[in-house]
């Protein structure tokens, strides 16, 4: 898909930075004018995304995120990359409740919610090693 506004931004896989691209996507797709619904659901997926990426994908160790954002007329298009452990059995990951910390705080929810909260959700492997989260809203307004 080619883009009417695009931005790419690579950042250290810390607890802290999740609010920072939730934010960062929020603001990127105001020229769309979404309603506070939109914006919420937007924020949500991008945070369950970077955060299965610092929990799960680098197992709170550090590394790089990267985020890709598009804007093509009432879309916006995302996509998270980590270069983590990845995940042996997407199919079985996307199911509801799935989690590989059930010692920890975590419901299994956060790909449930992504795909829920978005029009579209795209789960791959990345190569050699990682997830590459794709995600996209259709912006009503």
């Amino acid at each position: 898909m080619e883009f009417d506004n695009y931005f790419k931004l690579e950042f250290e896989a810390k607890k802290v930075n999740e609010s920072f691209a939730r934010g960062t996507v929020a603001l990127f797709c105001m020229e769309l004018k979404p309603t506070i619904s939109e914006i919420n659901d937007i924020k949500t997926a991008v945070s369950e995304a970077v955060t299965n990426s610092i929990v799960h994908g680098y197992e709170d160790k550090g590394g790089k995120i990267i985020l890709e954002a598009g804007i093509k007329k009432n879309i916006i298009d995302i996509k998270i990359t980590d270069e983590g452990v990845g995940i042996k059995d997407i199919d079985m990951a996307l199911q509801p409740f799935f989690t590989t910390k059930s010692d920890e705080e975590h419901s299994g929810m956060g790909f449930t919610l992504m795909d829920s909260f978005m029009s579209f959700l795209e789960v791959k492997k990345n190569s050699p090693s990682g997830l590459i989260v794709r995600m996209q809203k259709v912006i009503k307004g």
